[in-house]
Parts: structure tokens; sequence; C-alpha cells
């Protein structure tokens, strides 16, 4: 009786001891080690035995009970820990079939497997224990059962919570960070010997956590075979059973291309919720995000840039002493020390790797531990991807370059080319040829104004977007497609919440060519900004132009007709005449220019440079990548912001003002008569209207605690130094008469 009891303890029923499981069968076969755990024990002692007393066949019920956990604990380790999913070389196709359906219904699992060696540990102190009972059984004379339990007292507190533990893994399907996020649950307990078994299950866990950390944060490879890690590929959704083997084999393919390289940056790899453990903050795994894809930008760069690389260190001491226009350098350059070295030196991978190797060694989980070491992991990677981007790649020259084009710092070039366009375009852009017709003023621009020595000019080209799509969305791609509406621009540069109708040749934008790594600084969505500010600044920049050109050309045409009749008495009063009724309108145009001219010098002055300046210092400070990108976004930010162009109710206002100076200047040049004298009586009226709304809107104290309240009073102070507008915009919006042909806002 006591080894039939000795053997259910490991197990194996008998006689007197039987599963009702297997006799449920008429066969009354063993079940086999794919069959599901059960959910109630069925080890049970013969209805047949008569010879055993009530107290004893209770505390015998009892006693099997652990050998029922035994034996389901032990199938589900073994079936976590079978490897006969993976494919032999030499395996027929039939065999390799069958092992593909048979492995999607398994779902193999890395993280069961540590978890049933760890449960195996157990299992064998268990077996142990079986066994010194055994010998201390057949030593006695009169075995008794209180030796058994005895024996096996500590596993009446073990084994149930495991097996409610593989039972839950088992029916719900629980795998990977879900896995390690169960056990460290189940950690918090009242049981020392419970929570030291716990532990141990999830050191084994981590484990595997560790491995895929290291692979990730040391060798930029995603070593996630059946998808559990929480750091996933974009595509791997469909696909979560791809080797790790054919991840490596296609980690050069995949990086071969300098687009393949920046779509893995931003739209490569993300965070999986789901296998993300609970103790594990987003702030940590987005860390580990990011050093895992630094690393792989810096283990894998793009064989142009290894060319230029090789180029510059044949070079370097021709240039050693030259800093070019980096203002941020203490040193050259490129020194021959940072050429000759790797993006990422092999020792600070090696530092990487005894970090993870020094969270392996533990029993416990040390949060704290885990977080500084992943923090400490990437800063390197981010002082590396910094060292690529900002000294080697020559960040702040491009960023100046585009501060040059974009943001209208050359201003000769830009006076030049709207200059060689001003006739093109006064008339209509043709829908086939708008881009090509450009394309001649504004080399023209380009010979006349820039210097062989810009080597940034030729990554700049203009582009003239395609007409008839309509966009709302501040976050369109500007430099592929542009809002039209009736044949002109229709998207204003505000919020988006309505569509301003303007020039048709707003629509020009410039796109920037960069080059790797550059891509990673520089995405579509940095570029986007930047065309929007370039778009609003030249539209500027032609509004002051065509109010400077129309005086000019005005002026020209009077002193010929006044030279050409002074000695005739009828013409010459006629030329005096006309002075003084295009008087009232020249005062119009000047405060029309006064306007846009401290416009433009507060978005120049008081806006780019100064965040232009801001950013300089920001840059000279940090060698930290992810920090530099958060203050560039913070100075595009700026430049939006500060510029109003996400102000829906000042944007919209002077969108239009512009739109009345350009209209007024055309026909204050086409005026040869009195024929236009309704349209600039119009035009005037609008015009004030809209200025001392700006004004109004600008001393609103509804936006008092606003963020751009400041920066709304400095472009106040600008426009009302001489409480010019506060004196004329008390009457003018709120007074209903008739105005007087041709109101003039006289302006001391």
């Amino acid at each position: 009786m006591l080894h039939e009891l000795l053997l259910a303890l490991l197990g194996y029923t008998g006689d007197l001891i039987i599963d009702e499981r297997e006799h449920q069968n008429s066969a009354a076969t063993p079940l086999s080690g794919d069959a599901p755990i059960s959910e109630e024990c069925s080890f049970k002692l013969a209805p047949d035995i008569s010879f055993i007393e009530p107290s004893e066949r209770d505390l015998l019920e009892k006693i099997i009970t652990l050998g029922f956990y035994y034996r389901e604990i032990d199938r589900f380790a073994s079936k976590a820990r079978n490897l006969s999913w993976i494919r032999s070389a030499n395996a027929s196709p039939l065999e390799r079939a069958a092992e593909l359906s048979k492995s999607k219904t398994e779902r193999p699992s890395v993280y069961r497997r540590a978890i049933a060696n760890g449960i195996v540990e157990i299992l064998s102190v268990y077996r142990s224990a079986v066994l010194l009972i055994e010998q201390k059984l057949l030593s006695e004379t009169m075995p008794i059962l209180a030796t058994v339990t005895q024996g096996l007292n500590k596993f009446f507190v073990l084994f149930p919570p495991l097996y409610e533990l593989v039972l839950e893994i088992e029916r719900d399907d629980i795998r990977g960070g879900q896995l390690l996020n169960l056990l460290h649950k189940r950690c918090h307990c009242g049981m020392p010997e419970l929570q030291a078994c716990i532990q141990r299950l999830l050191w084994h866990g981590h484990q595997v956590m560790y491995n895929q950390l290291a692979s990730w944060m040391v060798y930029g490879i995603l070593q996630d075979q059946h998808g559990e890690f929480f750091i996933r590929r974009q595509e791997d959704r469909d696909t979560e059973h791809c080797s790790s083997h054919s991840d490596v084999s296609e980690k050069l393919a995949r990086l071969s291309t300098d687009y393949t390289s920046v779509t893995d940056w931003h739209l490569g790899f993300h965070i999986f919720l789901d296998m993300l453990p609970e103790y594990i903050h987003m702030r940590i795994a987005e860390s580990i995000l990011f050093a895992g894809k630094a690393v792989r930008v810096l283990r894998n760069p793009s064989s142009a840039f290894r060319f230029q690389d090789q180029l510059i260190t044949r070079s370097s001491q021709k240039i050693q002493g030259v800093t070019g226009r980096f203002s941020i350098q203490k040193e050259p350059l490129l020194d021959m020390k940072l050429i000759g070295e790797e993006l990422l030196p092999q020792s600070d991978a090696d530092k990487i790797e005894a970090m993870l190797q020094g969270l392996k060694e533990p029993s416990e989980f040390h949060k704290r531990s885990f977080e500084c070491a992943v923090d400490s992991i990437r800063a390197i990677a981010a002082s590396h991807l910094w060292q690529l981007v900002v000294v080697r790649a020559n960040l702040n020259g491009h960023l100046k370059a585009l501060k040059d084009y974009f943001l209208l710092e050359k201003g000769d070039f830009f006076q030049c080319f709207l200059e060689e366009s001003r006739q093109l375009m006064r008339l209509p852009p043709r829908q086939s040829t708008a881009e090509a017709d450009l394309m001649v003023p504004f080399q023209l621009a380009a010979i006349k104004t820039i210097s062989e020595e810009d080597k940034y000019f030729s990554r700049v080209s203009l582009r003239m977007p395609s007409f008839g799509i309509t966009v709302k969305s501040p976050h369109v791609d500007l430099l592929k497609a542009k809002a039209y509406a009736d044949g002109t621009s229709g998207a204003a540069l505000s919020s988006g919440n309505s569509d301003i109708s303007l020039d048709g040749w707003d629509g020009i934008a410039l796109e920037y060519s960069v080059d790797w790594p550059l891509q990673l600084f520089f995405t579509q969505e940095v570029l986007s900004k930047y065309c929007k500010v370039f778009q609003y600044l030249l539209r500027l920049k032609r509004t002051q132009m065509e109010l400077e050109k129309s005086w000019a050309s005005v002026m020209h045409q009077d002193h010929t007709y006044f030279a050409k009749h002074r000695n005739d008495r009828i013409n010459y009063s006629k030329s005096q005449q006309r002075r003084q009724t295009c008087r009232p309108m020249w005062r119009v145009r000047e405060h029309m220019a006064f306007l846009i001219r401290n416009l433009q010098f507060y978005i120049q002055v008081d806006v780019i440079e100064t965040q232009w300046n801001i950013l300089q210092a920001h840059i000279q400070e940090s060698h930290d990548f992810t920090e530099l990108v958060g203050f560039h976004q913070e100075y595009l930010s700026a430049l939006i912001s500060q510029s109003f162009l996400d102000l829906g109710s000042v944007s919209r206002i002077l969108d239009g003002i512009m739109k009345l100076c350009i209209q007024f200047c055309w026909a204050i040049e086409n005026q040869e008569s009195s024929e236009n004298t309704p349209e600039l009586e119009h035009i005037t009226e609008e015009f004030n209207k809209k200025s001392n709304s700006l004004y109004t809107i600008l001393r609103s104290t509804r936006l008092a605690g606003s963020q751009r309240a400041p920066f709304l009073r400095r472009f106040l102070l600008r426009l009302n130094f001489n409480s010019f507008f506060e004196m004329t915009a008390r009457g003018v919006l709120n007074v209903v008469r008739q105005r007087p042909a041709i109101t003039v806002l006289n302006q001391q």
C-alpha cells in the first residue's frame, strides 16, 4: 500500500489509487502528453477498498492530491520544454508541413520554456523528498503515514498555487510579457516558501527578457521568434513566427538603403503594449526602444556615408584646423581620433552588455536598478547618435541652410527671385507648366546672388504642387500636395478650421534633400512645418515688394507725364489735379506698407532670430540626440505659434490684409481714369476694417491669459507705438455710417 502511495506521489496510478480521467475512457489508456490540464483533482482511492478506515482514507486522499498536482505540473513543463517544433534540416516537405500546422496550434514560447525550467527545478526537489521518504519507510520496522506527511509538508503549500498558475497559463494562453506580469503579481504573498518559489520562476523568465534586451540594445537585432517581446517590428503583426536567423540574414538587406533605415527608425518598430509588463514603466520601454533603434543606426551606416567618411579621413589633415560654420565645436569638426573610431565603439558595447549581465545575476528583480541601467544605456546610445548626426553629418550647417532658404535669411536671393518672376505672377498659374515657368527666374536669381561656395543650395528645389486638391489638415505633406479651391490656394496656414482663397502662386513650396543619417532628424513632418513658414514668409515678402514696386512704378509714370506736359497749362493742371486725387491713395498705401513692414520685421527679428539664438544655445549645451530633437521641435512650434500661423483669428485677418494689399497695388498701377475709384474705395474700406479688427484682437482681454499673449503684445507694440491704431479703432468698427470717398487713416 505504501509503495502504491509513493508511486502515486510521482504521478503513477494503479489498482489502489486510480485516475478517474483514464477510467472514463473505454480503453482505460493513459493520457497523452498533449492532453489539456485537468481542472479538478482526478486521483482517487479505488472505491472497492474496504480495509481502510475513514480517517485514513481522508488522509490518503489528501496526500495523493500532491501526486495529481505533480503530474499535471510535470506535463505542463514537458510540453513547454518540447522542442519538436524546431524543424530539422533534412526533414521531408510533408513532415515540415505537419510540423508547421502543429506549431500554429501549439504556439511555442521561449518564456514558457524558461518557466518550465524553473518548474523542473522545483519538481526535482519534490522527487528528492519522495525518495527520502521511501528510504525512511524502508528503514522503519513499522512504517506510518505520518512519515509521509511530515516529509511532504511544505509541498502542501507550494503545489496548489503552482497548479493554479500553470492551469491559468495554459487555459488563457499566457506568454511573453504577460507571463512575467502574472508571475510578478503572484510574488506578492504572505508565504515565504511560495514567494521564493515564484521569484525563482520569475528569475528564469527574466533571463529570456535580458537576453532579448541584450540582442536589441547591444547589436540592434530583434530576437523574438514568437512575438513575445514588448518591442515589435511593425509588420510582425501578421507574421509572428519569423525566426531569429531570418532577422539576422535580412538585417543587412533591410538597411541596405537609406530609405529603409529611416523607415525602420520612424515606423519600423513600436512598443507592443500587450506584452509590456506592468512593472516596467512606459518611459523605460520607450528608452529601450530608442536605444535599440539607435544601435541599429550606429551599427549599420549607409554605404554612401561610409564612402564619404573614408574620403574625409584621407583628407582630415588638410581640414583639421578648419571649424567651418559649426559654431558649437570646441574642437575641429572632424578630428583623426573621432573618424578612426567606430560609430559605436566596442568598449561602449561591452559596457552595455555588462550592465545587462549585472541585472541577470540577482535572484530578485530590482526595479530601481533596472531603470538606472536602462537610462544609462539610453544615454550612451543617445550620445553616440548625437555625435553621428550633429558632428559627423554637420547638423548645424543644414539648420543654417534651412534658415537661409525656408526662413528667407537670404533676402537678396528671394528679392531677386520675386523681381524676376513678378510679371509671371501677375498672371494666373498654368497647371501644366507652373513649376517649369518658375524655374527660369529661380535659376536667374541663384546665378545673381548665390555663390559657388554655398554647398547647400544644390539641396534646395522649387516645387509648385498640383491643382485641384483641397487640404485642411496641417499635417499633410506640403512638399507633395497643396490645397487649391476654385483655381486658387485653399488651405490657410492656421488651425485648418476654414479655408481662405489666396493667390494661386501662394502654393510655391521648397523641398530640401537630406542624406543619411539626417533623415532621423529632418522628418517629413519637420520639413512640412518649415514649408508652412516659408510659404507664409514668401507671401509676406511678395506683398511688401508689390507695395514698393507699385509706388515706384506709378511715381515713374507721374514724373514722365509731368515732364511731357509741363509746358502745357491745360495738361499741367490736369496733372496737378490727378496728383491731388491720388494723394489719399498713397497714404493708404503707406499704411499698408507700415503694417506689412512691421509684421515682417516682427517675424524675422523678434521671432526667427530670437528662437534661432535659443536653439543654438540648446545645441551647445546638449549632447543628447533626443533632447536635441525636442529642442528643434520647440523651435519650430515657437516659429509657427509666435507667427500666429496656428491662431485662426489673427492668421485669417493677416492673410486677408495681404490679399487686399496685392489687389490695391494692381488696381493703382492699372488706374487710367476714375473707373477704378469704386474698387479702390472698397479695398480701402476693407483694409480699414481688417486692420482695426486686428488691433481689437491683439488688445483683447480674452487672450490675456494665453501663452501667446506676450508675443501678441510685442507685435501690437510695433504697430501701436504712437497710439495710432488705438485712436482710429475707436469708432471704425462700431459706428455705422456712410464713408466718404477714400477714407484715410492719417497716421501722425
